[in-house]
């Protein structure tokens, strides 16, 4: 829904970018040190042994020797330069060893050169700074981990505030009554003595509800936008770890860093990871997540008068927050996030085609007719695989073609051509979506059949799609047994043709759908008829929970609710065989269709099902 998506500021890691100065450093005093070491110590070719030389000169062989440091120089018999060397122990001369000096001069010269001295103290030293130096950066590592180890509480929460593409109100299409509540809380951050003047209280915290990709996320970031503040992003799962204290740790972090920072928001998504009702744990008081709520719980009431710090929070699961979380003073106000409209969804579309060549001939508003249910997200899904489709067919626009081809990519998932079905397989994928679209046409409270296809879609053999032709917030009973016939109109379809014992699988996703659709309405909506206008809500959360959490109803009643199911299931299989057997025809003639052409459009199917009959047996009224 933004034009602009704003993106976070990628700095660099300060700790690894010392890390690896440190790690650099050590290499240059290795590289060094060993550079010293291998010259301090090169290899010297091996002399003769001075008692070799000793025995050698009183035999008159040598005609000099020169003495320089430990180090002789020999000079043979009839030569001009010295060709053998030798060493001595520096503490003992020569005469000392027995060499006879009338036998062979003997001359002392200094050493001149004192590099070699340097050499040897170096090669004394540089080992040992070079293992000092490793050392000190062992144990300055060593801190490192131990600052990171005492990082482990601290907050994970990512600031935003400094983007120079911030998102506005504006850049969101739809939503107009969320965004009329937050700028409310936009006026409380910018304004905030127009307020306390008139003795109000800014609100601490506002809960963002709403079904996934509604924009709630988008939203507070609108918030942030708007009043030019700080804004503090975290996941509720980021606060939990497996170690008992971490999280509320984490929670006072984010809180003291708010303060910091006020005025300022903190977004938390997806707060029912942490902020699920108390007590429900394995560990009941001690669980790392009912701790983790209850520093949250005493952060955002101890907040002090004048901080301008206000919590947004988002989930799709308010039913389930602990009820400490949601009275005043906490989170004051709930901001409800519906899916959007006919006309919103056409202004989020616009939004999403913006940036891209769209031909002049692509009908938005219709798009938006056809995609009742869609979130923000999934119609910001439509327009990219609008998209990636139109540069994969090679055009140089997003034609009206690829706008629908997205559109059910999305909704019913790809093609799969590639799949093989034999002839008897088509046949009988034919007889099941032609029963659907046949129950589903007749029946006058169903939506009306968009598609037919007997091409393998996402998960499924075939699919038959219904479309309502408008916005629809409340469902009536005769609407949801209207959907319950239709759904089973495959599998009737298949036994009225072939018999009970040919009936294949490809009702799988049918009767679950079937079964949930029914079981909705006896146990939430109290629409069965023995247990009328009395639900038996159960707690679709976290499975530890619905094993511990104890039935609100008896097995006498949890045995009602059965066969209301069942029953229901019953009168919509017998409502489904009577039309199809009512309108044989019309099967015949649509399967006939789908194994010529394969995908049956909208027109095409009213013209197959003209004069199709409604039977007493099928009807409700």
């Amino acid at each position: 829904m933004d034009k602009k998506p704003t993106r976070p500021n990628h700095k660099p890691n300060k700790s690894t970018n010392r890390g690896m100065k440190n790690a650099g450093f050590i290499a240059l005093i290795v590289i060094f040190g060993l550079i010293i070491f291998a010259a301090a110590n090169q290899p010297t070719k091996p002399g003769l042994p001075v008692s070799t030389v000793i025995a050698d000169a009183n035999a008159g062989k040598y005609d000099k020797i020169e003495v320089t440091g430990n180090q002789l120089d020999i000079t043979k018999k009839g030569e001009s330069k010295p060709t053998i060397k030798a060493f001595i122990d520096p503490n003992a001369s020569l005469k000392e060893q027995g060499l006879d000096t009338k036998k062979v001069a003997v001359t002392y010269k200094p050493e001149t050169n004192g590099s070699s001295a340097w050499v040897n103290l170096a090669g004394q030293i540089i080992p040992v700074v070079l293992i000092g130096g490793l050392l000190y950066f062992m144990l300055r590592s060593a801190q490192g981990q131990g600052n990171q180890a005492m990082s482990f509480g601290k907050s994970r929460a990512r600031l935003y505030g400094n983007e120079k593409d911030k998102v506005t109100f504006k850049e969101i299409a739809g939503s107009d009554e969320a965004k009329q509540d937050l700028e409310e809380v936009v006026e409380f951050l910018k304004f905030p003595k127009k307020f306390s003047g008139m003795g109000a209280r800014i609100p601490k915290g506002v809960l963002l509800v709403g079904p996934p990709g509604t924009g709630k996320t988008l939203l507070s970031r609108a918030v942030a936008g708007e009043a030019n503040v700080p804004f503090f992003s975290i996941s509720g799962s980021e606060f939990v770890e497996m170690f008992v204290g971490v999280g509320a740790s984490r929670v006072r972090d984010l809180f003291a860093k708010a303060k910091k920072n006020a005025p300022c928001i903190i977004f938390v998504d997806e707060i029912d990871a942490v902020g699920r009702r108390r007590g429900s744990g394995m560990g009941g008081g001690h669980d790392e997540r009912e701790q983790t709520l209850n520093q949250i719980l005493v952060e955002m009431d101890g907040f002090d008068q004048g901080q301008n710090v206000i919590v947004l929070a988002a989930t799709n699961r308010a039913d389930v927050l602990d009820p400490a979380l949601l009275r005043p003073g906490r989170f004051d106000r709930r901001v409800n996030i519906g899916l959007p409209d006919r006309k919103d969804r056409e202004a989020i579309l616009k939004v999403h085609f913006e940036k891209k060549p769209l031909a002049k001939t692509v009908d938005l508003d219709a798009l938006a007719a056809k995609s009742a249910g869609s979130s923000g997200a999934d119609l910001a899904n439509m327009a990219n695989e609008a998209a990636i489709i139109a540069a994969r067919n090679g055009h140089s626009d997003i034609t009206q073609h690829d706008v629908t081809e997205a559109f059910e990519r999305v909704a019913i998932g790809p093609e799969r051509k590639s799949k093989v079905m034999t002839e008897a397989d088509k046949v009988m994928t034919a007889y099941h979506e032609a029963g659907h679209a046949i129950v589903g046409h007749v029946l006058p409270d169903s939506d009306p059949v968009h598609k037919v296809t007997i091409i393998p879609r996402g998960g499924t053999g075939g699919v038959t799609w219904f479309i309502p032709p408008e916005d629809r917030y409340f469902t009536s009973v005769i609407e949801f047994k209207d959907v319950l016939a239709r759904a089973l109109g495959g599998r009737v379809a298949e036994e009225v043709i072939f018999g009970k014992d040919r009936i294949t699988t490809g009702a799988g996703s049918d009767l679950p759908n079937a079964a949930a659709i029914a079981r909705d309405m006896v146990v939430n909506q109290g629409m069965g008829d023995k247990l009328r206008n009395q639900v038996f809500p159960t707690d679709e959360g976290m499975m530890m929970d619905r094993m511990m959490q104890e039935r609100a109803y008896s097995d006498d009643t949890a045995k009602a609710i059965d066969e209301e199911v069942e029953s229901l299931i019953n009168e919509a299989t017998v409502r489904a065989r009577a039309v199809i057997k009512a309108n044989l025809d019309k099967l015949e003639a649509l399967k006939d269709r789908l194994l010529e052409k394969e995908t049956v459009d909208a027109d095409e199917i009213l013209t197959v099902f003209e004069g199709a009959k409604l039977p007493a047996a099928a009807s409700l009224y």
